[in-house]
Protein backbone atom coordinates (compact mmCIF):
# COMPACT_ATOMS: atom_id res chain seq x y z
CA UNK A 1 0.00 0.00 0.00
CA UNK A 2 2.62 2.64 1.40
CA UNK A 3 4.22 1.72 -2.61
CA UNK A 4 1.17 2.68 -4.30
CA UNK A 5 0.87 5.69 -2.40
CA UNK A 6 4.29 6.66 -3.08
CA UNK A 7 3.86 5.59 -6.84
CA UNK A 8 0.34 7.20 -6.96
CA UNK A 9 2.21 10.47 -5.44
CA UNK A 10 5.58 10.41 -8.31
CA UNK A 11 2.80 10.21 -10.82
CA UNK A 12 0.93 13.47 -9.97
CA UNK A 13 4.17 15.09 -9.36
CA UNK A 14 5.58 14.51 -13.07
CA UNK A 15 2.06 15.09 -14.22
CA UNK A 16 1.99 18.75 -12.69
CA UNK A 17 5.33 19.35 -13.97
CA UNK A 18 4.40 18.63 -17.41
CA UNK A 19 1.26 20.76 -17.49
CA UNK A 20 3.03 23.50 -15.78
CA UNK A 21 5.48 23.23 -18.73
CA UNK A 22 3.13 23.07 -21.36
CA UNK A 23 1.82 26.58 -19.29
CA UNK A 24 4.58 28.13 -20.00
CA UNK A 25 5.26 27.05 -23.18
CA UNK A 26 1.27 28.58 -24.33
CA UNK A 27 2.00 31.79 -22.17
CA UNK A 28 5.69 32.19 -23.98
CA UNK A 29 3.73 31.66 -27.67
CA UNK A 30 0.76 34.27 -26.38
CA UNK A 31 3.39 36.46 -25.92
CA UNK A 32 4.88 36.15 -29.25
CA UNK A 33 2.10 36.15 -31.36
CA UNK A 34 0.33 39.12 -29.53
CA UNK A 35 1.45 42.37 -28.95
CA UNK A 36 -0.41 44.90 -26.71
CA UNK A 37 -2.29 47.34 -28.65
CA UNK A 38 -0.50 50.92 -28.52
CA UNK A 39 -2.21 54.57 -29.52
CA UNK A 40 -0.81 55.97 -32.74
CA UNK A 41 -1.03 59.72 -33.38
CA UNK A 42 -2.85 59.81 -36.81
CA UNK A 43 -2.78 63.48 -37.92
CA UNK A 44 -3.07 67.22 -36.50
CA UNK A 45 -4.29 69.85 -38.46
CA UNK A 46 -3.68 73.93 -37.91
CA UNK A 47 -5.70 76.16 -39.62
CA UNK A 48 -5.96 80.03 -39.59
CA UNK A 49 -7.72 82.46 -41.44
CA UNK A 50 -8.49 85.89 -41.94
CA UNK A 51 -11.94 87.15 -42.69
CA UNK A 52 -13.49 90.59 -43.81
CA UNK A 53 -16.74 91.97 -45.22
CA UNK A 54 -18.45 95.11 -46.10
CA UNK A 55 -22.00 95.88 -47.26
CA UNK A 56 -24.92 97.97 -46.48
CA UNK A 57 -27.80 96.18 -45.26
CA UNK A 58 -27.67 95.30 -41.86
CA UNK A 59 -30.38 93.52 -40.63
CA UNK A 60 -29.44 95.32 -37.17
CA UNK A 61 -30.61 97.97 -38.45
CA UNK A 62 -33.57 97.01 -40.42
CA UNK A 63 -31.45 96.54 -43.77
CA UNK A 64 -30.13 99.63 -43.72
CA UNK A 65 -26.85 100.35 -42.49
CA UNK A 66 -22.97 98.74 -41.99
CA UNK A 67 -22.38 94.91 -42.18
CA UNK A 68 -18.31 95.53 -41.64
CA UNK A 69 -16.97 92.55 -39.98
CA UNK A 70 -13.20 90.75 -39.42
CA UNK A 71 -12.95 87.57 -38.05
CA UNK A 72 -10.12 85.84 -36.98
CA UNK A 73 -10.45 82.13 -36.58
CA UNK A 74 -7.70 79.09 -35.38
CA UNK A 75 -8.48 75.41 -35.50
CA UNK A 76 -6.56 72.92 -33.77
CA UNK A 77 -7.77 69.44 -34.80
CA UNK A 78 -5.95 65.91 -33.40
CA UNK A 79 -6.55 62.55 -34.52
CA UNK A 80 -5.41 59.34 -32.55
CA UNK A 81 -6.25 55.39 -33.09
CA UNK A 82 -6.11 52.18 -31.76
CA UNK A 83 -6.51 49.08 -33.86
CA UNK A 84 -7.25 46.29 -31.28
CA UNK A 85 -6.98 42.78 -30.94
CA UNK A 86 -9.98 41.87 -33.11
CA UNK A 87 -8.07 44.15 -36.01
CA UNK A 88 -10.73 46.98 -35.74
CA UNK A 89 -9.37 50.76 -35.87
CA UNK A 90 -10.71 52.98 -33.03
CA UNK A 91 -9.98 57.09 -33.90
CA UNK A 92 -10.62 59.64 -31.64
CA UNK A 93 -10.67 63.26 -33.08
CA UNK A 94 -10.49 66.13 -31.24
CA UNK A 95 -11.25 69.63 -33.00
CA UNK A 96 -11.08 72.88 -30.65
CA UNK A 97 -12.05 76.26 -32.84
CA UNK A 98 -12.03 80.22 -31.41
CA UNK A 99 -12.88 82.78 -33.43
CA UNK A 100 -11.90 86.38 -32.53
CA UNK A 101 -14.20 88.77 -34.33
CA UNK A 102 -15.14 92.70 -34.62
CA UNK A 103 -18.65 93.43 -35.45
CA UNK A 104 -19.67 97.09 -36.63
CA UNK A 105 -23.19 96.42 -37.53
CA UNK A 106 -23.75 94.73 -33.93
CA UNK A 107 -22.36 97.53 -32.52
CA UNK A 108 -25.41 99.15 -33.63
CA UNK A 109 -27.66 96.93 -31.20
CA UNK A 110 -26.91 100.03 -28.25
CA UNK A 111 -25.17 102.87 -30.46
CA UNK A 112 -26.13 105.29 -27.21
CA UNK A 113 -23.35 103.39 -25.99
CA UNK A 114 -19.38 103.68 -27.19
CA UNK A 115 -19.04 100.04 -27.51
CA UNK A 116 -22.30 97.21 -27.20
CA UNK A 117 -21.65 93.99 -26.12
CA UNK A 118 -21.55 92.22 -29.40
CA UNK A 119 -18.83 94.53 -31.03
CA UNK A 120 -15.74 92.86 -29.98
CA UNK A 121 -16.60 88.72 -28.90
CA UNK A 122 -14.68 85.60 -28.91
CA UNK A 123 -16.72 81.87 -30.07
CA UNK A 124 -15.46 79.16 -28.60
CA UNK A 125 -16.53 75.81 -30.46
CA UNK A 126 -15.11 72.45 -29.66
CA UNK A 127 -15.79 69.00 -30.53
CA UNK A 128 -14.81 65.50 -29.65
CA UNK A 129 -15.68 62.42 -32.14
CA UNK A 130 -15.28 58.65 -31.64
CA UNK A 131 -15.19 55.96 -34.38
CA UNK A 132 -14.69 51.99 -34.71
CA UNK A 133 -13.93 50.87 -37.89
CA UNK A 134 -14.40 47.06 -38.60
CA UNK A 135 -12.12 46.15 -41.79
CA UNK A 136 -14.07 42.68 -41.87
CA UNK A 137 -17.61 43.73 -41.74
CA UNK A 138 -16.91 46.60 -43.53
CA UNK A 139 -18.78 48.85 -40.70
CA UNK A 140 -17.64 52.16 -39.01
CA UNK A 141 -19.66 53.58 -35.55
CA UNK A 142 -19.06 56.91 -34.69
CA UNK A 143 -20.69 58.90 -31.77
CA UNK A 144 -19.65 63.24 -31.44
CA UNK A 145 -20.49 65.58 -28.83
CA UNK A 146 -19.91 68.99 -29.66
CA UNK A 147 -19.82 73.09 -27.89
CA UNK A 148 -20.08 76.67 -28.98
CA UNK A 149 -20.69 79.66 -27.09
CA UNK A 150 -20.65 82.96 -28.24
CA UNK A 151 -21.67 86.26 -26.74
CA UNK A 152 -25.58 85.95 -26.11
CA UNK A 153 -26.15 82.22 -26.69
CA UNK A 154 -25.06 78.53 -25.78
CA UNK A 155 -24.73 75.21 -28.03
CA UNK A 156 -25.07 71.58 -27.20
CA UNK A 157 -24.77 69.42 -29.77
CA UNK A 158 -24.56 65.55 -30.03
CA UNK A 159 -24.12 63.23 -33.30
CA UNK A 160 -24.16 59.62 -34.17
CA UNK A 161 -23.18 58.06 -37.48
CA UNK A 162 -23.38 54.06 -39.37
CA UNK A 163 -21.47 53.80 -42.30
CA UNK A 164 -20.83 50.24 -44.27
CA UNK A 165 -18.17 49.58 -47.53
CA UNK A 166 -19.06 47.04 -49.72
CA UNK A 167 -16.93 44.11 -50.20
CA UNK A 168 -15.04 45.52 -53.22
CA UNK A 169 -14.74 48.86 -51.65
CA UNK A 170 -16.05 50.62 -54.67
CA UNK A 171 -19.74 51.76 -52.56
CA UNK A 172 -19.92 52.95 -49.27
CA UNK A 173 -22.99 54.17 -48.35
CA UNK A 174 -23.49 56.41 -44.50
CA UNK A 175 -26.13 57.17 -41.93
CA UNK A 176 -26.14 60.57 -39.49
CA UNK A 177 -28.61 62.01 -37.36
CA UNK A 178 -27.50 65.09 -34.85
CA UNK A 179 -29.16 67.08 -32.25
CA UNK A 180 -27.86 70.79 -31.35
CA UNK A 181 -30.30 72.23 -28.31
CA UNK A 182 -29.04 76.05 -28.05
CA UNK A 183 -30.54 78.98 -26.04
CA UNK A 184 -30.83 82.56 -26.74
CA UNK A 185 -29.93 85.34 -24.68
CA UNK A 186 -32.85 87.64 -25.26
CA UNK A 187 -31.31 91.64 -25.66
CA UNK A 188 -33.18 93.77 -27.48
CA UNK A 189 -32.17 96.79 -29.65
CA UNK A 190 -31.78 99.85 -27.42
CA UNK A 191 -34.78 101.76 -28.00
CA UNK A 192 -37.19 98.80 -27.85
CA UNK A 193 -36.63 97.79 -24.09
CA UNK A 194 -38.52 98.09 -21.32
CA UNK A 195 -38.19 100.68 -18.84
CA UNK A 196 -37.02 100.98 -15.31
CA UNK A 197 -37.36 104.24 -13.41
CA UNK A 198 -37.42 105.64 -17.06
CA UNK A 199 -34.34 104.31 -18.17
CA UNK A 200 -33.91 101.08 -20.63
CA UNK A 201 -33.09 97.91 -19.50
CA UNK A 202 -32.13 94.64 -20.88
CA UNK A 203 -32.89 91.15 -20.37
CA UNK A 204 -29.65 89.86 -18.72
CA UNK A 205 -31.03 86.69 -17.36
CA UNK A 206 -33.98 85.56 -19.99
CA UNK A 207 -32.91 82.97 -22.68
CA UNK A 208 -35.16 81.50 -25.32
CA UNK A 209 -34.72 77.85 -26.45
CA UNK A 210 -33.83 76.83 -30.43
CA UNK A 211 -33.07 73.31 -31.29
CA UNK A 212 -31.68 71.94 -34.54
CA UNK A 213 -32.42 68.45 -36.10
CA UNK A 214 -30.41 66.96 -38.40
CA UNK A 215 -30.45 63.75 -40.44
CA UNK A 216 -28.61 62.60 -43.21
CA UNK A 217 -27.87 59.52 -45.63
CA UNK A 218 -24.66 60.01 -48.33
CA UNK A 219 -24.05 57.17 -50.75
CA UNK A 220 -20.41 57.17 -52.63
CA UNK A 221 -19.13 54.90 -55.61
CA UNK A 222 -16.35 54.54 -57.32
CA UNK A 223 -17.68 54.23 -61.04
CA UNK A 224 -14.36 53.36 -62.67
CA UNK A 225 -10.57 54.54 -61.93
CA UNK A 226 -11.19 57.86 -63.12
CA UNK A 227 -14.44 58.64 -62.06
CA UNK A 228 -16.12 58.89 -58.60
CA UNK A 229 -19.29 60.25 -57.46
CA UNK A 230 -21.39 60.87 -54.32
CA UNK A 231 -24.71 61.84 -53.33
CA UNK A 232 -25.93 63.33 -49.88
CA UNK A 233 -29.72 64.16 -48.62
CA UNK A 234 -29.17 66.05 -45.03
CA UNK A 235 -33.06 67.12 -44.07
CA UNK A 236 -32.99 68.96 -40.80
CA UNK A 237 -35.84 70.31 -38.48
CA UNK A 238 -36.03 73.13 -36.13
CA UNK A 239 -37.76 74.77 -33.58
CA UNK A 240 -37.92 77.63 -30.88
CA UNK A 241 -36.71 81.31 -31.48
CA UNK A 242 -35.27 81.67 -34.66
CA UNK A 243 -35.70 85.09 -35.26
CA UNK A 244 -32.49 87.11 -34.01
CA UNK A 245 -33.74 89.45 -31.13
CA UNK A 246 -31.70 92.29 -31.91
CA UNK A 247 -32.56 92.37 -35.67
CA UNK A 248 -35.11 95.69 -36.55
CA UNK A 249 -38.38 95.79 -38.93
CA UNK A 250 -39.35 98.82 -40.26
CA UNK A 251 -42.84 99.86 -41.39
CA UNK A 252 -44.20 101.53 -44.07
CA UNK A 253 -45.87 103.79 -41.33
CA UNK A 254 -42.74 104.78 -40.04
CA UNK A 255 -42.54 102.55 -36.74
CA UNK A 256 -40.39 99.66 -35.94
CA UNK A 257 -40.19 96.52 -33.77
CA UNK A 258 -37.80 93.71 -33.75
CA UNK A 259 -37.84 90.71 -36.55
CA UNK A 260 -40.70 88.36 -36.19
CA UNK A 261 -40.06 84.70 -37.74
CA UNK A 262 -42.38 81.38 -37.61
CA UNK A 263 -41.17 79.05 -34.79
CA UNK A 264 -40.14 76.28 -36.81
CA UNK A 265 -38.51 75.56 -40.21
CA UNK A 266 -37.49 72.48 -42.48
CA UNK A 267 -35.02 72.61 -44.46
CA UNK A 268 -34.06 69.92 -47.54
CA UNK A 269 -30.72 70.13 -49.41
CA UNK A 270 -29.57 68.03 -51.77
CA UNK A 271 -26.28 67.69 -53.35
CA UNK A 272 -24.12 65.81 -55.56
CA UNK A 273 -20.38 65.53 -55.65
CA UNK A 274 -18.29 63.98 -58.53
CA UNK A 275 -14.23 64.23 -59.43
CA UNK A 276 -12.66 63.31 -62.59
CA UNK A 277 -8.55 62.28 -62.47
CA UNK A 278 -8.38 63.39 -66.35
CA UNK A 279 -4.64 62.18 -66.49
CA UNK A 280 -1.85 62.49 -63.95
CA UNK A 281 -1.77 66.22 -63.77
CA UNK A 282 -5.49 67.34 -63.56
CA UNK A 283 -8.33 66.32 -61.63
CA UNK A 284 -12.13 68.01 -61.80
CA UNK A 285 -14.15 68.19 -59.00
CA UNK A 286 -17.66 69.87 -59.50
CA UNK A 287 -20.82 69.97 -57.09
CA UNK A 288 -24.17 70.85 -57.16
CA UNK A 289 -26.77 71.36 -54.80
CA UNK A 290 -30.65 72.27 -54.76
CA UNK A 291 -32.15 73.60 -51.26
CA UNK A 292 -35.76 74.29 -50.34
CA UNK A 293 -37.36 75.04 -46.87
CA UNK A 294 -40.69 75.69 -45.53
CA UNK A 295 -40.33 79.22 -45.42
CA UNK A 296 -40.44 79.89 -49.26
CA UNK A 297 -36.68 79.80 -50.05
CA UNK A 298 -35.28 77.39 -52.50
CA UNK A 299 -31.72 77.59 -54.01
CA UNK A 300 -29.26 76.48 -56.55
CA UNK A 301 -25.27 75.93 -55.99
CA UNK A 302 -22.33 74.97 -58.37
CA UNK A 303 -18.64 74.70 -57.83
CA UNK A 304 -15.76 73.57 -59.86
CA UNK A 305 -12.62 73.05 -58.62
CA UNK A 306 -9.28 72.35 -60.52
CA UNK A 307 -6.59 70.88 -58.51
CA UNK A 308 -3.47 70.60 -61.46
CA UNK A 309 0.19 69.14 -60.14
CA UNK A 310 2.85 71.63 -60.44
CA UNK A 311 5.84 68.65 -59.82
CA UNK A 312 4.64 65.69 -57.73
CA UNK A 313 5.10 67.49 -54.71
CA UNK A 314 3.34 70.62 -55.24
CA UNK A 315 -0.18 71.37 -56.86
CA UNK A 316 -2.58 74.55 -57.35
CA UNK A 317 -6.21 74.66 -57.58
CA UNK A 318 -8.30 77.52 -58.72
CA UNK A 319 -12.03 77.35 -58.21
CA UNK A 320 -15.34 79.29 -58.52
CA UNK A 321 -18.45 79.06 -56.99
CA UNK A 322 -22.25 80.40 -58.34
CA UNK A 323 -25.11 80.23 -55.65
CA UNK A 324 -28.96 81.41 -56.16
CA UNK A 325 -31.47 81.77 -53.82
CA UNK A 326 -35.38 82.88 -53.79
CA UNK A 327 -36.53 85.20 -50.68
CA UNK A 328 -37.87 84.03 -47.78
CA UNK A 329 -41.98 85.25 -47.76
CA UNK A 330 -41.39 86.89 -44.90
CA UNK A 331 -38.45 89.10 -45.95
CA UNK A 332 -38.83 93.25 -47.13
CA UNK A 333 -36.62 95.88 -47.56
CA UNK A 334 -36.00 98.60 -44.80
CA UNK A 335 -39.40 100.25 -44.58
CA UNK A 336 -41.47 97.99 -46.60
CA UNK A 337 -43.34 95.94 -44.26
CA UNK A 338 -46.70 96.45 -43.05
CA UNK A 339 -48.16 96.84 -40.13
CA UNK A 340 -50.86 94.02 -40.80
CA UNK A 341 -48.27 91.59 -41.20
CA UNK A 342 -47.52 88.30 -39.03
CA UNK A 343 -44.24 87.76 -39.74
CA UNK A 344 -41.42 90.12 -41.02
CA UNK A 345 -37.69 90.55 -41.57
CA UNK A 346 -35.28 92.86 -43.36
CA UNK A 347 -32.30 89.95 -43.12
CA UNK A 348 -30.86 89.85 -46.38
CA UNK A 349 -29.29 86.65 -45.93
CA UNK A 350 -32.49 85.22 -46.20
CA UNK A 351 -33.25 87.89 -49.09
CA UNK A 352 -33.38 86.66 -52.89
CA UNK A 353 -29.63 87.24 -54.36
CA UNK A 354 -26.98 85.78 -56.72
CA UNK A 355 -23.56 85.18 -54.95
CA UNK A 356 -20.14 84.62 -56.43
CA UNK A 357 -16.68 82.66 -54.61
CA UNK A 358 -13.51 83.07 -56.86
CA UNK A 359 -10.39 81.76 -55.27
CA UNK A 360 -6.94 79.78 -55.51
CA UNK A 361 -5.89 77.33 -53.38
CA UNK A 362 -1.42 75.96 -53.60
CA UNK A 363 -0.70 72.95 -51.49
CA UNK A 364 3.10 71.46 -51.11
CA UNK A 365 3.36 67.84 -49.45
CA UNK A 366 6.86 66.14 -49.31
CA UNK A 367 7.18 62.54 -48.41
CA UNK A 368 10.66 63.87 -46.15
CA UNK A 369 8.43 66.87 -44.57
CA UNK A 370 7.46 70.15 -46.00
CA UNK A 371 10.80 72.51 -46.12
CA UNK A 372 12.75 69.59 -44.45
CA UNK A 373 10.83 69.31 -41.02
CA UNK A 374 10.22 65.73 -40.44
CA UNK A 375 5.92 64.57 -39.92
CA UNK A 376 5.13 67.89 -41.66
CA UNK A 377 3.03 66.19 -44.17
CA UNK A 378 1.51 69.47 -45.85
CA UNK A 379 1.15 73.14 -45.98
CA UNK A 380 -1.39 74.72 -47.63
CA UNK A 381 -2.63 78.23 -48.48
CA UNK A 382 -5.91 79.34 -50.17
CA UNK A 383 -7.27 82.47 -51.08
CA UNK A 384 -11.30 83.66 -52.03
CA UNK A 385 -13.34 86.68 -52.86
CA UNK A 386 -17.32 87.00 -52.53
CA UNK A 387 -19.70 88.84 -54.05
CA UNK A 388 -23.36 88.92 -53.04
CA UNK A 389 -24.88 90.40 -56.85
CA UNK A 390 -26.75 93.20 -56.05
CA UNK A 391 -26.93 93.36 -52.72
CA UNK A 392 -23.52 94.93 -52.39
CA UNK A 393 -21.58 92.86 -49.89
CA UNK A 394 -18.17 91.91 -50.56
CA UNK A 395 -15.83 89.73 -48.33
CA UNK A 396 -12.50 88.19 -48.62
CA UNK A 397 -10.56 85.31 -47.27
CA UNK A 398 -7.21 84.02 -46.47
CA UNK A 399 -6.25 80.35 -45.06
CA UNK A 400 -3.60 78.84 -43.65
CA UNK A 401 -3.08 74.78 -43.14
CA UNK A 402 -0.53 73.07 -41.14
CA UNK A 403 -0.80 69.23 -41.50
CA UNK A 404 1.68 67.27 -39.26
CA UNK A 405 1.36 63.56 -39.67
Amino acid sequence: MKKLIIAIGLYFSIYSGLEAQNLQELKASANQNYSKPKLKLEEINFVSSYYNQDGNHSAVTGGNGTEALYNFGNSLDITISLTDKHKRVHNLNADFNVDAYTSASSDNIDPVTISGASRRDVHIYPSLTYSVKNPETGFTKKIGVSYSTEWDYISNGINVGLSKISKDKNTEISFKAAAFIDKWLVILPYELRPTYDGNPYQYNDVYKARNTYVGGITVSHIVNKNFDMLLMVEPSYQEGLLSTPYHRAYFTNGNHTVEKLPGTRVKLPIGLRASYFAGDKVVLRGFYRYYMDSWGMTGHTASLEVPVKINPFASISPFYRFSTQTAVKYFKPYGEHLATDTYYTSDYDISGFNSHLIGLNFRRSTPGGVFGIPHFNAFEVRLAYYNRGVTGMNAGIATVLFKIK
